[in-house]
């Protein structure tokens, strides 16, 4: 999961070497947490949450594999 956030995540970014990503197991869940440079948050998140969305909605189809849920943080 870390490497589909961090590909999608290098591919909006401006300045793709500060794109950190790290995962957690908290019992059924899975917590991705996505660190992007300061300026390059806007471009994550996007308008109204729509590109943030559309990543979750890519990690959600994709753990469904597993049986777990997912969350994505993005700092």
């Amino acid at each position: 999961m870390e490497q589909l956030v961090e590909f999608i995540a290098k591919a909006l970014v401006e300045h793709p070497d500060a794109v950190e990503v790290s995962q957690r197991s908290y019992r059924e869940r899975l917590v991705v947490r996505l660190v992007v440079d300061q300026d390059d948050t806007g471009r994550v998140i996007g308008k109204g949450g729509r590109v943030a969305n559309a990543i979750r909605s890519m990690m959600r189809v994709a753990a469904a594999n597993d049986g777990r849920d997912i969350t994505l943080k993005i700092m």
